[in-house]
């Protein structure tokens, strides 16, 4: 699945990084603390975060990630949309938990 067709099927708002909407979703993680992504996220996935500084489009490049889905309502910082729209880093809106939205996407069969 294409990062764009995970923003069409699941109501997803994409707010920085349109230009990576054709990078495959290949797995998923989620959580907020940048250290424990850096160690663990798998590449080619998709983030689920609350977490909506620039620090988190470095590490989606880092770890090559597919984009960034915020949850919860949050919403990037406009340094984070700026450094997304660099380096094409998609980052996607939810208003679902981080918790509903995994289950959604893992019961989907994405990743």
């Amino acid at each position: 699945m294409k990062a764009a067709d995970l923003a069409a099927q699941f109501n997803l708002t994409v707010v920085a990084g349109k230009d990576g909407l054709g990078r495959t979703v290949t797995g998923g993680h989620c959580g907020d603390l940048l250290s424990e992504v850096m160690a663990n996220a798998p590449v080619g996935s998709i983030w689920l975060t609350i977490q909506v500084h620039q620090n988190i489009v470095a590490v989606a490049v880092l770890k090559e990630m597919t984009a960034i889905i915020l949850t919860g309502g949050n919403v990037p910082d406009e340094e984070a949309r700026a450094k997304a729209d660099e380096e094409k880093i998609p980052i996607m809106l939810s208003d679902q938990r981080t918790y509903d939205l995994a289950g959604m996407l893992y019961s989907a069969g994405v990743g």
